[in-house]
């Protein structure tokens, strides 16, 4: 991923995202011919859903996408979900009553749509208009993409937090920061990097006395104290993971003033229906 410009976002570059959100379709698809029928009725990581209901919203966000995409290119505006969001919770459900045969080919038939819906690379296509948080066909994939390494891992089916490549951690510190009600630095094991992360988005910390190298690729904020506030120390995928709302390999530790604390409270996932910071 490339972290450009010196404003407060990282900025995932589009190519990188759509090989690897291909790369962990094809690793969803492949852990579904594994299960048998206990397997996929057994349960996945998210309360109350079965691997069936995780596969059911692959198939149905990928769709979704696919979709705001396909509409894009033809100059028109549709819907993130046909029905919204009670269309959504309707679909999932319906999928959820699939077989594994029927996941597979339904998996399957999501990959090529979504190869023939995403425009070519470096075309202007990428910057049409979608519902989807008032965006772009960029940002829909980008969406994709969050989403469905996210839920390789809620299948709880062998894909673990080590295939989510450092390119989605640093978007996910980036994307979810609205999560926080207040921004927190982040330290992180075994690097120097010291970053800001909260509803502002994500930017490097500048630590008093400390000049930010003016070659690096993500922009500070000279406002923003390292000092001040809650420290969250851990690996970064284990930072990405908690803010998630998913289980790190190993849990971050937050302090506040050098003493330990508890990690901040998170709100609710962003909705895909509001608009972008």
């Amino acid at each position: 991923m490339a972290l450009t410009g010196t404003g407060p976002l990282a900025l995932p570059d589009v190519e990188d995202a759509r090989h690897d959100a291909r790369s962990a379709l094809a690793a969803v698809t492949a852990a579904t011919r594994t299960l048998g029928d206990d397997g996929l009725a057994g349960p996945s990581t998210l309360p109350g859903w079965s691997r069936s209901h995780v596969l059911a919203h692959v198939t149905a966000i990928g769709e979704a996408m696919a979709r705001q995409a396909e509409h894009a290119a033809r100059g028109a505006l549709v819907e993130v979900y046909d029905g919204g969001a009670a269309g959504r919770e309707a679909g999932i459900q319906a999928g959820a009553g699939r077989s594994v045969a029927a996941h597979v080919v339904a998996l399957e038939a999501l990959a090529e749509r979504l190869d023939a819906a995403w425009p070519e690379p470096g075309s202007s296509g990428w910057d049409a208009p979608v519902t989807y948080r008032d965006g772009t066909v960029a940002d829909a994939l980008v969406a994709w993409w969050r989403e469905v390494r996210v839920h390789a891992v809620d299948l709880d089916a062998g894909i673990g937090l080590d295939t989510w490549p450092r390119s989605l951690d640093l978007h996910l510190l980036d994307f979810l920061g609205v999560r926080l009600a207040d921004d927190v630095v982040v330290e992180l094991a075994s690097e120097p990097t010291v970053l800001g992360v909260g509803p502002g988005g994500l930017r490097l910390a500048a630590e008093p006395g400390i000049s930010p190298d003016s070659e690096t690729p993500l922009g500070s904020d000279p406002g923003f104290d390292a000092r001040a506030g809650v420290v969250v120390r851990g690996r970064l995928t284990d930072v990405a993971a908690w803010l998630a709302g998913r289980a790190p390999d190993a849990a971050p530790l937050a302090f506040r003033s050098g003493e330990p604390v508890a990690l901040p409270e998170i709100s609710p996932w962003p909705s895909p229906y509001s608009p972008p910071r």
